[in-house]
């Protein structure tokens, strides 16, 4: 069974007093210390004292909105992962949460335990990030160079798209877990649409034939779900 990370600090920013600390205290009762913003500005002033392993942040907020408070914080710390909360969800709102570096964007209304989901797997993939160099991972008998874009095999060395090393590396950060199938198309396509998903499926197929090459390695679809890449000893 995979270890709960517990003890994790977030900023959480949320306008809407009830549900903020309604959040608050179902994070705290899951071993989570939780800083509660009710606005833009009092998030910016909270990070700059404090420090975060994760920020939730409400796209919709007085004095400094979501959007902007994840650029300024970007520029302060580049690799602290972040969430948005929001209830819009327009496609250019979604595009621009990625495109800010988002890590997960929930929309409202959200069931609990669905948020504490997220926020734990955005800590394992960021926990494993720091144990190891994060542009190289081992996949079985693979090694994959995310930056050099190649995955490595008995000194045979394929070169991959950016494509495929961009779907490569969400599978490989979150091995053994399941890499839902928006999330990627979201992540890596910007746009969930019937092309980029027909595109990411023949990227899938792709990967797959590559990582035949290992037994124990298999990159299973989860029907109506995603995919998930399985490591076995």
């Amino acid at each position: 069974m995979e270890e709960k990370i517990e003890n994790a600090r977030i900023m959480l920013c949320e306008d809407d007093e009830n549900l903020g600390m309604l959040l608050r205290e179902y994070l705290e009762a899951k071993n989570y210390n939780v800083d509660l913003c009710v606005d833009g500005e009092a998030g910016f002033n909270a990070y700059q004292t404090n420090k975060y392993d994760l920020c939730i942040l409400d796209v919709m907020m007085p004095k400094m909105d979501g959007f902007t408070l994840a650029y300024k914080i970007r520029e302060m710390n580049a690799d602290v992962p972040f969430m948005f909360l929001t209830a819009k969800t327009m496609k250019d709102d979604v595009k621009q949460g990625f495109e800010l570096g988002a890590d997960d964007y929930i929309t409202k209304p959200f069931s609990m335990e669905e948020v504490v989901f997220r926020i734990e797997a955005i800590l394992r993939r960021v926990k494993g990030k720091k144990n190891t160099n994060s542009s190289i991972f081992q996949i079985g008998k693979f090694a994959f160079d995310s930056k050099k874009q190649t995955l490595s095999y008995d000194n045979i060395v394929e070169k991959l798209t950016t494509k495929e090393s961009d779907l490569l590396k969400l599978l490989a950060s979150k091995q053994n877990e399941l890499l839902q199938r928006d999330y990627a198309l979201r992540a890596i396509w910007v746009d969930n649409n019937y092309y980029n998903a027909r595109s990411m499926d023949v990227y899938i197929t792709k990967l797959r034939k590559l990582l035949k090459a290992d037994p124990n390695v298999e990159l299973l679809n989860v029907h109506g779900k995603g995919y998930k890449l399985v490591v076995t000893e």
